[in-house]
């Protein structure tokens, strides 16, 4: 990434971050389920859209949370 790059992304950084996170309570889990949910409506099937690897990211974020919060499902 150049610097000018870099630049771009410092500047539209602080809006996304509020929304991109790590989640560190049940609110911001929820918060990025719910995001998840819409990124995914945006994007469907298309591997190309811009905001498909957005959804990788979030997914990753979720699962994290997942595997250190929630209880495994036991008969």
């Amino acid at each position: 990434m150049s610097i000018a790059e870099l630049e771009k992304v410092t500047k539209a950084w602080p809006p996304i971050s509020r929304a991109v996170r790590v989640p560190h309570s049940e609110g911001d889990y929820r918060e990025l389920v719910e995001l998840l949910d819409r990124v995914t409506d945006a994007v469907g099937e298309d591997e190309n859209h811009p905001l498909a690897s957005l959804m990788d990211v979030l997914g990753v974020l979720i699962e994290k949370y997942e595997d250190e919060h929630v209880a495994e499902l036991t008969d």
